[in-house]
């Protein structure tokens, strides 16, 4: 993927692969600057992913979690360090 790892992105992906009914993806690279993973620019590295799908449903917190993830390896890959996943 050579895409760059922005909020746009990432909520993108979420929209096409698991079509959320809310979803609101923060970047917070710029409040953990110096921290390990950030990579100086103050974004791209830690995001926060507040998210609500059909596709959680019957599904353990592991679970949808792992659905997320899954959806995100690209980015993780690049080198998303940190995602904080809040399920609606």
């Amino acid at each position: 993927m050579s895409e760059p790892i922005t909020a746009a992105a990432i909520e993108a992906v979420l929209r096409e692969r698991l079509a959320p009914t809310q979803l609101e993806v923060i970047d917070e690279s710029a409040a953990h600057a110096g921290h390990a993973g950030a990579n100086g620019t103050g974004f791209g590295t830690h995001f926060r992913v507040r998210i609500a799908c059909d596709a959680f449903a019957g599904k353990s917190r592991v679970a949808r979690h792992r659905l997320v993830y899954d959806c995100l390896q690209a980015f993780i890959d690049q080198g998303l360090h940190a995602l904080a996943i809040e399920v609606l």
